[in-house]
């Protein structure tokens, strides 16, 4: 269909306009993004266990029968983190916001077995990395899946998310990033892992309709010149700014300093695809700079999964945060998972670290602080409240061609002067009789 007779449905989904694709034409408005509140830490490392960090790349999932929240996360031991020996764990809560740790009984943990441990240390094992409870799977001993390992994701299943078994099947090849995620639109289960191009990390995306059979991995995503010129800008904010922890700066910055794309979690929503990228911005060459950077979270949007916009001029969704003695997240914020819709809100679980990198501590700073170095945090957001069309006047806003059902439409607005519609001829653009902009309430 010719792009200007693409239709759309209102009707059937909302319309958010965080892109263009709803729109025929705009005059006098301008897109404004919307960070979410957020919340502070909603589960931090067990400093009497020796744990030093916590990260999780599965967002919390409702059990039914249990009538709980449940989430797997990762607690790392003993200094330095960057050794990444790390256990998996399992927490559950009545309301997403207090966890508790119940006691399993299933591995021997650091000293005893009286711990929520699930398996077992090591960064290159095949250790949990994404869990989802499936309630549409008929077979209960497959009422979770989940995707193992660090390098490559080997499919699991499970009957309580707890005890797994891994059938013998080739890998999603992958690297040391990735999300998982089920596409209420399309059907099928979606991961999106990180492979590199010429613009360093990348996003590829795997999909599956039956969690056996994988496609290969596409390139859906990855980061271009602009991005590299908001690494300077976000690199230099940081620097300049006292408020923030200084990224430790390795040389002159040269040609190969290229801002990436670390991870991105997608969110299916309102029959479009919500993506989160969370955009790394190294401080020095790409060896070293894995140890020191930023990473922060952007918008995406897509219609079809493999093609994405930006969102509002690339500004940043969920960025890092101000040193208070407090903080978590003053170096990088990482998505958990696909956000949850609750209460008429958007819920965003997501990973806060104070650090890149152990090895470049910033002198002076207490070493406590390098004993306590992540925690996973809660933001919320109103209900499609990613981004608003705002004038300062007069805005005029005219949208793609759709059907009327005459059940009436609906706007979500605030206005201090008015809000006026009418119902347009898609052919001729002449009013429909009985909705004008005169008759319009």
């Amino acid at each position: 269909m010719d792009q200007t007779y693409r239709t759309i449905h209102p009707g059937k989904h909302k319309q958010l306009f965080v892109d263009d694709y709803s729109t025929e034409s705009k005059t006098g408005l301008t897109r404004t993004l919307h960070q979410p509140h957020k919340h502070g830490p909603v589960l931090n490392a067990d400093l009497s266990a020796k744990q030093t960090a916590v990260q999780s790349r599965s967002a919390p999932q409702w059990n039914p029968e249990k009538q709980v929240w449940e989430w797997w996360y990762w607690a790392f031991y003993d200094e330095p983190a960057a050794t990444l020996e790390s256990l998996v764990h399992y927490a559950i809560s009545s309301d997403g916001v207090k966890w508790e740790k119940p006691s399993l009984g299933m591995c021997e943990g650091k000293s005893h077995r009286d711990n929520n441990v699930i398996s077992g240390a090591g960064h290159h094992e095949r250790n949990i990395y994404h869990v989802m409870r499936d309630e549409r799977e008929e077979n209960p001993e497959k009422r979770y899946k989940g995707l193992f390992g660090t390098l490559d994701r080997w499919i699991g299943f499970s009957p309580d998310g707890l005890n797994w078994t891994m059938p013998d099947i080739s890998p999603v090849p992958s690297r040391d990033e990735s999300h998982l995620c089920y596409d209420t639109i399309s059907n099928q289960y979606l991961a999106t892992v990180k492979q590199s191009t010429n613009w360093g990390r990348s996003v590829y995306l795997s999909t599956s309709k039956d969690f056996i059979n994988w496609t290969f991995p596409k390139l859906i995503f990855n980061t271009d010149e602009t991005d590299n010129e908001n690494r300077k800008q976000r690199i230099d904010q940081a620097t300049i700014n006292p408020d923030y922890l200084t990224p430790p700066i390795i040389g002159e910055p040269p040609e190969d300093y290229i801002a990436q794309c670390y991870q991105m979690a997608i969110m299916p929503y309102e029959g479009l695809y919500v993506g989160f990228p969370a955009l790394y911005n190294p401080a020095g060459p790409d060896g070293a700079g894995n140890n020191t950077g930023l990473n922060q979270i952007e918008l995406a949007v897509s219609h079809d999964l493999y093609n994405w916009d930006r969102v509002a001029n690339r500004e940043l969704f969920i960025g890092i945060d101000p040193w208070d003695g407090i903080n978590y997240g003053t170096a990088q914020v990482l998505m958990c998972g696909s956000p949850t819709i609750r209460d008429n809100e958007i819920w965003i679980y997501y990973n806060a670290l104070r650090f890149r990198s152990y090895r470049h501590q910033h002198p002076n700073l207490d070493p406590k602080f390098f004993n306590d170095g992540s925690a996973m945090c809660l933001a919320k957001l109103r209900l499609d409240g990613f981004v608003s069309l705002d004038t300062k006047g007069e805005g005029v806003l005219i949208t793609k061609p759709f059907e009327f059902d005459g059940d009436g439409l609906r706007v979500n607005a605030q206005s201090n002067g008015g809000l006026q519609g009418e119902l347009l001829n898609a052919e001729t653009y002449e009013t429909l009789p009985g909705f004008s902009v005169s008759e319009s309430m």
